[in-house]
């Protein structure tokens, strides 16, 4: 007993403790001097890391924390797939942080940024340690109100518009989401994560149609926040915006908090019976390739650095929730392990960009010709992390997309059997289209390039030590991806 009092401590300690040193450094004067709010943004970064670390290594963790009647219980329990997420977003928001230590330099308000920032870290793992639907509406409405500053940080007639449409798409995804838990309610055992369901089929007997429509709702709400079609629209648009250590977060992390409510939603709510074979699957399957296609063929299309980046989140987390869509254990995996190594690559590639904007001040692909030889090893961890992406072996991105093809052929699933696969290898022909150039022009820009005048741009260490951790990790993982894929299988035989 106090063993499980204890881990609970820990686990909550790591959820609050950044939520209030935020908010302290957000109202106390104290922190104008620039060394001594990065002191304790350090320290806080860290000292939640050990937190969530300690929290990860526990086991049977569960604590209630409030009980606003027989339902609407603040509760949080650890399981296996929230360990996944809440390591991820601790190995993240660290070496991000540490990036913008440096790159924050040039813009104002940092007080502001960091402040914000160790907020939403706390409200990340609160969404990653949730035990019921409750608790994860709540810390979910929460995650969007307190991002939001990291996206209008600039106050710039483009980031406040990016900022209120991030705004309007999430709450209206988030409505999405409260009615379905208004009719889990009613028709559900419990409204805690069970593997399997909580619906209970008796109570629902007779009402499947509108439990069928409720659910798609569920996947529509969580859905917006992923940058799935139709409710895409404000990712593009928010996340260029944003200074770039906040677009990585955003695009590598912020969205998957979409990815866990639907994976929540239909495996650990519903119950993946409910929806086998319905038109919701088939709905849902369909906007996932609508989305990877179309988010493939915008970013080829797209000449503004970060905005074809943006554009490539939402094509590469349909990857993800085309995998859960199948319903089928291999593709489930390839799914769960394209969460984690979109995660690593995609904040590569956004902080690779927020180096040559920090150095050279250049936003468009056009003008980045010669920029391997100014920046070396930034564009080679941009290189690596591209390969990664594309999927090209032995790299991260070629294991899940293996997993999630092998999973399509699988599943049965009529024309998305086939047409799956198809979609896939023609996003990754378009990944390499918008991807590549940028390596091939900056390494060899060709005889009018000016090599008398050339000059090394490097970022401090502060930045570049992060990017070369993360490019590691996108290729290492790929290498090397046993035990994780390993583990990602015994979750999804729980479920599944």
């Amino acid at each position: 007993m106090d063993y499980k009092m204890n881990a609970s401590i820990i686990m909550l300690t790591a959820i609050f403790f950044p939520i209030l040193l935020g908010a302290v450094l957000l109202l106390a004067p104290e922190f104008h001097s620039r060394n001594r709010l990065l002191a304790v943004t350090g320290a806080g970064l860290v000292i939640t890391g050990i937190l969530a670390g300690c929290a990860l290594g526990t086991e049977g963790t569960e604590f209630l924390l409030l009980s606003l009647g027989e339902r609407l219980q603040i509760y949080f329990r650890l399981d296996d797939l929230g360990r996944i997420f809440a390591a991820i977003v601790t190995i993240v928001w660290i070496l991000a942080g540490f990036y913008a230590f440096e790159y924050m330099k040039h813009e104002r308000e940092e007080k502001r940024y960091f402040g914000f920032y160790l907020m939403v870290f706390g409200v990340l793992l609160a969404l990653d340690f949730a035990g019921n639907i409750v608790t994860y509406y709540l810390f979910y409405e929460l995650m969007t109100l307190l991002s939001m500053p990291l996206v209008l940080h600039s106050k710039t007639k483009e980031a406040i518009m990016g900022g209120m449409k991030y705004l309007f798409y999430s709450l209206c995804g988030a409505y999405m989401v409260l009615l379905g838990v208004y009719f889990l309610n009613k028709y559900a055992d419990t409204l805690n994560f069970t593997a399997g369901g909580t619906l209970n089929m008796e109570l629902a007997a007779g009402n499947e149609k509108t439990l069928l429509v409720i659910v798609f709702f569920m996947i529509l709400g969580f859905g917006v926040k992923a940058g799935m079609f139709p409710m895409h629209a404000w990712l593009p648009t928010a996340h260029p915006v944003a200074p770039a250590p906040a677009s990585a977060v955003l695009s590598g992390l912020i969205v998957k908090a979409g990815v866990l409510g639907v994976i929540r939603t239909v495996y650990f709510l519903f119950g993946e019976s409910f929806i086998r074979g319905t038109w919701v699957q088939t709905a849902w399957l369909t906007l996932t390739l609508v989305t990877i296609f179309m988010g493939s063929m915008l970013a080829y299309r797209e000449k503004i650095m970060k905005k074809r980046l943006a554009y490539s989140t939402v094509s590469q987390v349909s990857y993800i929730l085309f995998g859960l869509a199948l319903l089928e254990p291999s593709a489930m995996t390839g799914a769960l392990l394209h969460v984690v190594f979109h995660a690593f690559v995609k904040v590569t590639l956004f902080l690779a960009a927020g180096a040559i904007i920090y150095k050279t001040g250049k936003t468009n692909v056009d003008d980045m010709t010669g920029i391997g030889k100014e920046m070396p090893v930034t564009i080679w961890c941009y290189t690596f992390a591209s390969l990664a992406l594309i999927g090209i072996p032995p790299a991260s991105g070629f294991i899940s997309k293996w997993h999630l093809a092998v999973g399509a052929l699988q599943s049965g699933a009529g024309i998305f059997t086939w047409l799956g696969p198809v979609i896939l290898l023609i996003s990754a022909l378009l990944t390499a289209g918008y991807l590549l150039p940028v390596t091939v022009k900056g390494f060899l820009p060709g005889a009018d390039y000016d090599y008398e005048n050339l000059r090394k741009k490097e970022p401090s260490l502060w930045m570049l030590v992060s990017l070369i951790i993360f490019a590691a990790l996108s290729i290492l993982l790929g290498v090397f991806p046993n035990p994780l894929t390993e583990y990602i299988r015994a979750i999804v035989s729980t479920v599944l």
